[in-house]
């Protein structure tokens, strides 16, 4: 079975924030890093190139597959962010409150666990705090901290 190829780095998160190109975009993923830092009270850790995770939990499939992967983050990407919430797809009681959360935060698109948004402008973001947290409380409770 192969290993998650995603892994945690050395990189510094300070210089990954400072490296980013676009002034917006580099101000926004402070802005994110804030965030997070205050909903999970965690240090970030960069995993692979470009993504910011805070925390980690341990998966095992019932295919046997398993890792470790961050619980929550973001990855700045060049179109959109790419935010990582993935307590609504591990507890069918946190996705139906995304939803409820989700009509209310603005411009957004989304896949199975991710959230992209365009630029901060475009959302609310006492809701998408509130979603970080209720998330960030999902995984806790599905992965419990070992």
């Amino acid at each position: 079975m192969s290993a998650n190829q995603t892994q945690p780095t050395q990189i510094s998160v300070q210089t990954f924030l400072d490296g980013i190109d676009h002034e917006r975009k580099r101000d926004e993923a402070r802005h994110l890093d804030a965030l997070f830092r205050r909903v999970t009270g965690k240090e970030p850790v960069i995993w692979g190139p470009s993504m910011i995770g805070y925390g980690q939990y341990h998966y095992k499939y019932d295919s046997g597959r398993e890792g470790d992967f961050l619980r929550t983050g973001f990855s700045p990407r060049k179109a959109k962010h790419s935010l990582y919430l993935m307590g609504g797809y591990c507890d069918e009681a946190t996705g139906r409150k995304n939803d409820e959360l989700l009509a209310r935060l603005g411009k957004y698109s989304k896949g199975a666990s991710c959230l992209y948004v365009n630029k901060l402008a475009d959302v609310d973001l006492d809701v998408l705090e509130e979603l970080a947290r209720l998330n960030w409380d999902a995984m806790n409770r599905v992965y419990p901290p070992g």
